[in-house]
């Protein structure tokens, strides 16, 4: 069984193992969805574990902001931004709205949607100020 899906039942309910932050918290759907994308990165993309950064909060615009994940590279440059919904959830404009103000504050070359059912990987050229949608995600060794 994956170290991503363990949980436990507390007083205050159901709980998952997080082990980017290192404790459980609750399991909420939206954690569900976060914890699918953590385990497809790391299990399926080869991603380190060590490199992932989950729920931290950061400034945008002066306003204090919580991302969902954001994946560094191993020069510890944040590069991909991951905004997770519960699966109820449609990303739809908002979303992507969401995503982009955050990123800029965090100024990553790709930005993540999901939901568990819809994906969305946007691959942004800051140099010429445009994106192009992605199929999959980039390759490690590439960010």
């Amino acid at each position: 069984m994956s170290h991503f899906f363990r949980t436990r039942q507390t007083d205050t309910g159901q709980q998952i193992w997080d082990p980017v932050r290192k404790k459980y918290v609750a399991l909420t759907p939206e954690e569900e969805i976060r914890h699918a994308m953590m385990a497809y990165l790391v299990e399926h993309c080869a991603y380190p574990l060590s490199l992932l950064s989950v729920e931290k909060q950061f400034k945008v615009q002066g306003q204090s902001r919580r991302y969902d994940i954001v994946v560094y590279n191993r020069a510890t440059q944040p590069v991909i931004l991951i905004e997770c919904k519960q699966a109820t959830v449609s990303i739809d404009q908002k979303t992507a709205e969401q995503a982009a103000r955050y990123n800029l504050a965090l100024q990553v070359p790709y930005l993540v949607l999901s939901n568990g059912r819809q994906h969305y990987i946007i691959q942004i050229d800051r140099g010429n100020n445009t994106f192009q949608w992605l199929s999959e995600f980039p390759k490690f060794e590439e960010l």
